[in-house]
């Protein structure tokens, strides 16, 4: 992903960490459907995760990998669970925020480039596989986390699957991913904060049946943990 799409969500990040509690982030679609976030969000105490959060944290075993951390909310819970953790975010203002919020090991890159490991677990909570784009991208992303865990280590990711709604609006604009040559769950979007406005970039929502069927020919056995109402779900991945 390039980097420069994640700049405004940095930049929110900070900006509530600095005290703006009401800071609020942008998340647009290419259709021009948008949503707006509050930073908030990315802040909670675990006894406002989400039943996926909790049973990802649950499963969470020895070391463990942060991908996308983001604020650092995750790994800060399992670090005060003893658990030793890296958190990894390509966006150098989350590595800012992780570092002041207390995360021990942060690192700043991009996760197909990071030479680190080999851990217990990795972990790809609030939609974080997305940073992959599209379906290439999850191929990329699977051959590449097979060097970052142990033989017997697992792979813990929250994904969405965007056919489970009846919205005419999400479905219209599925009807038109389809008709250009996409995936289903290949999405494009932009992120806005205040006057700071990211290109679009690909954000990849990827269903249980087609994770599995990228995911098993190239050595992963896969299964769904907890499916949501909307569908989100967890999956783990193990080699």
């Amino acid at each position: 992903m390039d980097p420069s799409a994640l700049i405004p969500y940095g930049l929110a990040l900070r900006a509530y960490h600095r005290g703006q509690s009401e800071a609020h982030l942008i998340i647009r679609r290419d259709d021009g459907f948008e949503v707006p976030l509050p930073v908030s969000h990315f802040f909670r105490p675990p006894t406002e995760f989400s039943p996926i959060e909790l049973a990802a944290i649950e499963r969470c075993r020895g070391n463990v990998l942060d991908i996308g951390a983001g604020s650092g909310l995750h790994s800060l819970t399992l670090q005060a669970e003893g658990m030793v953790v890296t958190a990894i975010d390509i966006c150098p203002e989350a590595a800012e925020v992780m570092t002041q919020r207390g995360v021990q090991d942060v690192r700043c890159g991009n996760i197909l480039e990071f030479l680190g490991g080999p851990f217990d677990t990795l972990l790809m909570l609030g939609h974080g596989i997305g940073i992959v784009e599209d379906l290439a991208g999850l191929d990329r992303f699977l051959a590449r986390a097979q060097k970052l865990i142990e033989s017997n280590g697992q792979l813990l990711l929250h994904s969405l699957d965007v056919r489970q709604t009846d919205d005419p609006e999400h479905l219209a604009y599925h009807e038109s991913v389809q008709k250009a040559g996409r995936y289903i769950g290949e999405i494009r979007l932009q992120m806005e904060h205040e006057r700071e406005v990211g290109p679009y970039c690909g954000w990849l929502h990827v269903d249980p049946q087609t994770l599995r069927e990228r995911a098993e020919p190239v050595g992963w056995a896969c299964e769904t943990i907890l499916v949501q109402e909307g569908g989100d779900y967890l999956a783990r991945l193990t080699r």
